[in-house]
């Protein structure tokens, strides 16, 4: 007869399981869902149906859960050394790398067959190519030698309303990839944001990161320029007649709001307003998508 676990083992499971979530950086997978969500909802005039969103969700998630463990298997030794990232599971050696192997590929393998057998094939394959633009192309041939890497690679993080449209439409039109573009634009000026007040965290990493190869400065300049091109960007969607005046309206006090802080971040920086301008990006984001959908059902 088999012993009755004891107590620590008992402690230790909910413990564990905790670190194999946050294996899968939970605060950005809940972000890159919530836009495929989004792509969704905005795919259809009609409400789409609430069993193929929650199945579509679910595989979108296990593959990007995956996804971002193997980032972190790939730069356990880099996330060692910042303070922002020191606490990950795989840095601080409270997972093993060949359980996260393991784990990596159970929910990366059950997300394929989620999206292949329960959506449709066409989201499977585009959530795999994220998959290994973001895991391979990204984390292992861009990261660490351009300071250019978040421009190159945010395509893959741009991806999540194309999912969510071809999860619904099995097609992914101009229109989906009208909010990847977004979303494409948006990343450079959130993750410089991000690095400037973590300055002496990515020089520690050793990753050639914009504000070290070139300077705070021209990566003020970069932010501000890019947050311009962001808000026109922002316009297509009432330009081309996919959203109506109440998005544009959203739209434009969004991103003024975004440009009075790159332009301050720009004139008068400080680790304090980079840090607000990198928060208020991500709500400038979920805003700018929500008004999508809004302005999507009632307008």
């Amino acid at each position: 007869m088999q012993a009755p676990a004891s107590r620590d083992e008992v402690t230790l499971l909910p413990h564990l399981a905790r670190q194999y979530w946050l294996l899968t950086k939970p605060r950005v997978t809940q972000l890159a869902l919530f836009c495929a969500v989004i792509g969704m909802f905005l795919s259809t005039s009609e409400l789409p149906s609430l069993a193929l969103v929650v199945k579509a969700t679910i595989g979108i998630w296990l593959l990007a859960g995956a996804a971002f463990a193997v980032n972190s298997m790939i730069e356990r030794h880099i996330d060692a050394r910042m303070a922002r990232t020191r606490m990950r599971p795989l840095a601080r050696g409270e997972i093993t790398l060949p359980q996260a192997i393991v784990f990596s590929g159970v929910i990366g393998g059950a997300g394929m067959w989620v999206l292949y057998a329960l959506v449709n094939p066409l989201t499977m394959w585009l959530t795999f190519a994220t998959f290994v633009g973001y895991a391979v192309v990204y984390t292992v041939l861009l990261k660490p030698y351009t300071p250019q890497n978040i421009v190159i690679g945010g395509m893959s993080g741009a991806m999540p309303p194309v999912l969510g449209w071809a999860a619904v439409t099995n097609t992914a039109p101009a229109e989906a990839w009208l909010l990847a573009l977004i979303i494409f634009v948006w990343t450079p000026p959130h993750f410089w944001a991000l690095a400037l007040y973590r300055l002496e965290d990515y020089r520690k990493s050793g990753l050639p990161m914009l504000p070290i190869t070139h300077g705070p400065e021209l990566t003020r300049l970069h932010i501000l320029l890019y947050t311009i091109v962001l808000v026109a960007t922002t316009l297509l969607p009432y330009a081309i007649r996919m959203a109506g005046w109440i998005y544009l309206g959203a739209a434009l006090a969004l991103g003024a709001l975004f440009l009075v802080y790159a332009w301050r971040l720009y004139r008068a920086y400080s680790d304090a307003l980079a840090r607000a301008t990198f928060n208020y990006s991500i709500v400038y984001l979920a805003a700018l998508f929500a008004a999508l959908l809004v302005d999507h059902y009632i307008a």
